[in-house]
């Protein structure tokens, strides 16, 4: 029998607040291990770009990212942000280290082709080096991987990090039980985006069907809901969405998503 592995993505809106960040951490310190947590840090890449003077551009929700928004994407998710996280982990018990997908070769990339649009330096993952990851593992350690890839040429990428957090699921899915959770500030996907409480707690391919027709699912839930799938597909064995209160031992409301 494959030993559980959890892979936890923390959302933007959790890190930005304090008070939830540390309750976050609190809660994912108790998960047993082995355990991986995954972050990016957007919204903090933007105000330090922005009083640096340069301009963030985004385009349908998704960043591009020059050389100088690269620049500051490092600085913040692989630094500040991540060592942060690593720190407060610590200081709870758990031995974190913080990664990129540089450090040890663990996640490999390649530049997105241009076609309508030129994303810039943000990179489309090829694969992850699952015997390094496996082996940090196995030493008692807790990786936290910030949203930055690289394509084993000496250049850094910036990757979405759901995908990320889906792509490792995958990785390790050969060696371990992998379930994937998608921490964010809604406790679940919702039949309602304006009630909070309207958490649809159990969607299967059927069910999710059914809510794209009706429209329930769209915009922003969308990407998220495809890397879900995509990693269920990939024997992920399961993925829950929700808040901070998700990770706790007595949690119900919370989506829980399978095939």
């Amino acid at each position: 029998m494959k030993q559980k592995l959890s892979i936890v993505k923390i959302g933007g809106n959790v890190i930005e607040n304090e008070i939830e960040l540390d309750q976050f951490l609190l809660n994912f310190s108790k998960l047993a291990a082995p355990k991986i947590l995954v972050h990016g840090g957007g919204k903090l890449a933007t105000k330090l770009a922005t009083k640096l003077g340069i301009k963030s551009k985004m385009t349908s929700g998704r960043r591009i990212t020059d050389g100088k928004s690269l620049e500051v994407i490092t600085m913040v998710y692989g630094g500040l942000t991540n060592k942060n996280i690593v720190a407060k982990l610590q200081a709870l018990g758990t031995n974190a280290i913080g990664l990129s997908g540089a450090d040890g070769n663990t996640i490999q990339a390649h530049k997105r082709p241009v076609k309508k649009i030129d994303f810039g330096f943000v990179g489309d993952i090829d694969g992850i080096n699952s015997e390094l990851i496996s082996t940090l593992l196995q030493s008692n350690l807790t990786p936290v991987f910030c949203a930055i890839s690289h394509d084993g040429k000496g250049q850094l990428l910036n990757t979405n990090a759901d995908t990320i957090a889906s792509e490792l699921a995958i990785g390790m899915s050969h060696k371990y039980e992998t379930t994937l959770y998608y921490c964010f500030e809604k406790k679940g996907v919702l039949s309602n985006v304006e009630d909070d409480g309207s958490v649809i707690k159990h969607i299967d391919t059927h069910s999710y069907n059914d809510l794209l027709e009706q429209n329930i699912i769209a915009d922003g839930m969308l990407p998220k809901m495809e890397n879900c799938f995509h990693a269920l597909q990939q024997s992920v064995s399961k993925v829950c969405i929700g808040d901070i209160s998700m990770l706790q031992s007595n949690a119900t409301i919370f989506t829980t998503i399978r095939l």
